[in-house]
């Protein structure tokens, strides 16, 4: 089964900006609090959804945010792109890459989360 992780500086602000920008739930992992892991639950995340996923304390530093990608990003699908890169830009989010039209695909943007993280969003074309 797929599973993603979120690295985050101080992980109750990453679960603030995910639980708004995407509506995420968090459980705290048994045995993990040392590294404040949490469970990440949504409607198409969790046990039994096809995709887990995890939010724990970053290892170590992240790079000042506008620096280049530094691993692997993820994307999400969003109802509205522009909505939700509003919100994330209000929110401690910062711009990595400004909404955007890819013909045949759909509008997507990509925003820091405050963590060191890169996060996507896409509204499906004939979505909105």
């Amino acid at each position: 089964m797929p599973h993603f992780e979120i690295h985050a500086n101080n992980v109750e602000d990453a679960k603030t900006f995910y639980a708004g920008l995407f509506g995420w739930t968090f459980t705290p992992m048994p045995g993990a609090e040392d590294i404040e892991y949490h469970l990440i639950s949504a409607a198409d995340i969790g046990e039994g959804k096809g995709l887990t996923a995890g939010i724990f304390k970053r290892m170590d530093k992240s790079q000042a945010p506008g620096s280049a990608i530094r691993g692997g990003t993820m994307t999400f699908d969003v109802d509205d792109c522009d909505a939700s890169y509003a919100w994330a830009l209000d929110n401690g989010g910062s711009e990595a890459l400004p909404p955007s039209e890819m013909p045949g695909i759909g509008r997507f943007a990509y925003v820091e989360d405050g963590q060191g993280n890169v996060v996507g969003m896409i509204t499906s074309e004939g979505a909105e």
